[in-house]
């Protein structure tokens, strides 16, 4: 017998923490409801193996008109650093928390008001929310530790943003939602028995090996270390720009959340910046890792009441800093089908991308281009707007690649694993979302197959491996969802 949708049981262990960590609140319906996606690959983490599109209550439940057996719905409370700056209450504006099912937090995001809501409305627009649906899918699809999204509606809800807008709503899941955050509202607040009971949560939800260690707490932080450099290197690896790494959108888990003004790059642009909001450039593509090491300094500083500063310090200046360089390169040496040891690869690696750069070319499309080279430059330099730097830089490489021991053909069947021929750029997505407007699905529909398998040929979806066009490139995105 199928297990649906519909009959999942959900359990609410974070309700067991004080009321002081969360705020009970009912789900505001959308006004005329409908499915615009769903994602099976994600109901499969629930042990939902019917077909959600023939869950009839699904649309009820997503909506907030019905609930799940064991569901409470809730907001969680947070702080965090928003662009530098310490806001000391932000929490769950716009997001409800359903309970827990096979090791998954059900969330629901657009669903109206909460506490946390402060002069927001609760809501989510169409157009975010088709994004955030997407790039879930497709992070895990690249092998990135992420949230994933499970089924999104829309509806005649009017919202009103720079324009008025339709609503909808994005059915999330992750392990967990407890953010950098929420370790920064109970540390200012002086609530270090709340702040011990939040650690204890932490470590029993996401890091069960460490609950009988000696050290558990400073261990927890060495694992958040750990794993936040690890998705951070992979970032940087895929060409992948967050837009908003506020501490309050870290997950303690180091994996990747709150999917706002973010972007794939399309040309090579070391200094990108694709929030329009980011006037100083903070969250700019190659200041994430830094941004990074900062926001897990304000962790440590958060968790200071319970584990020795110092000792945390020392994570986050040193091995913070040697986990995302061997990450980094080891996926970059991938990328570029190295797989033997040399003491010039990461010269190589940077004078690659100050060709990329030079040469205007991109960044997904070279990769995915230098799988299958074999010595003859004419393709690659094909996507160049200059081609000298990359054509010099392609000389070096040939070198190098004389000292690999497989052949060119492993190597390339290696390459073409990593290096994914479908990348979900801004230019795809605003036309999917255009689409949507006029009543067709089939553009997400196709997105979501190539997100979660971005290696294959997918011959029948040429048309979603296109070069971005000139005046869709590397542009500026706006937070307003």
């Amino acid at each position: 017998m199928f297990m649906k949708f519909s009959d999942l049981k959900l359990t609410t262990p974070y309700l067991e923490l004080p009321e002081l960590f969360y705020d009970l609140v009912e789900p505001m319906p959308l006004q005329k409801p409908y499915v615009m996606a769903t994602s099976p690959a994600c109901a499969e983490l629930l042990g939902v193996d019917e077909d959600l599109d023939r869950d009839e209550k699904l649309l009820s439940i997503v909506n907030g008109s019905e609930k799940l057996e064991g569901s409470k719905t809730f907001a969680m409370c947070y702080a965090g650093h928003q662009f530098g700056y310490f806001v000391p209450r932000l929490g769950d504006g716009r997001a409800l928390n359903l309970g827990k099912v096979n090791g998954q937090n059900l969330q629901l995001k657009g669903s109206g008001l909460t506490l946390y809501s402060r002069r927001g409305d609760g809501r989510a627009v169409k157009r975010s929310s088709i994004r955030e649906f997407l790039m879930s899918e497709a992070m895990h699809g690249l092998g990135i530790a992420t949230s994933r999204a499970l089924a999104l509606i829309g509806s005649d809800t009017d919202v009103a943003r720079e324009s008025l807008e339709k609503g909808a709503i994005v059915l999330r899941v992750s392990p967990t939602w407890i953010r950098f955050g929420t370790f920064e509202y109970f540390k200012t607040r002086r609530k270090y028995e709340k702040l011990q009971l939040l650690a204890d949560y932490v470590i029993e939800e996401s890091f069960p090996e460490l609950q009988d260690h000696e050290e558990k707490y400073f261990k927890m932080f060495s694992k958040i270390v750990e794993n936040s450099a690890k998705t951070v290197a992979r970032w940087q690896s895929v060409g992948f720009n967050h837009g908003v790494m506020n501490t309050d959108n870290m997950s303690i888990d180091g994996r990747t959340i709150d999917y706002g003004p973010y972007a794939m790059l399309d040309d090579y642009e070391a200094n990108y910046i694709c929030n329009h909001t980011d006037v100083e450039g903070r969250y700019s593509f190659k200041n994430q890792p830094s941004i990074m090491q900062w926001n897990l300094s304000v962790l440590a500083n958060a968790l200071s009441p319970m584990v020795n500063i110092i000792k945390m310090s020392k994570l986050v200046e040193k091995d913070f800093i040697s986990i995302y360089e061997s990450e980094y390169l080891e996926l970059m040496k991938n990328k570029m089908g190295l797989f033997e040891e040399d003491e010039n690869d990461i010269p190589l690696i940077r004078w690659m991308l100050g060709s990329l750069e030079s040469s205007v070319v991109d960044y997904s499309r070279f990769f995915r281009t230098l799988s299958t080279y074999d010595g003859d430059k004419s393709e690659i330099l094909a996507l160049c707007e200059y081609e000298t730097p990359l054509k010099e830089w392609l000389e070096g490489y040939d070198e190098r690649v004389q000292k690999e021991q497989l052949s060119q053909q492993k190597r390339s069947k290696k390459m073409l694993q990593t290096n994914p021929k479908f990348v979900l750029k801004n230019h795809l997505l605003q036309e999917a979302i255009e689409k949507e407007e006029e009543g067709d699905f089939r553009m997400i529909e196709d997105l979501l197959k190539v997100a979660l398998d971005p290696f294959s040929e997918h011959e029948e979806l040429e048309y979603l491996n296109i070069p971005t066009p000139p005046r869709s490139k590397n542009l500026k995105l706006s937070c307003s969802s």
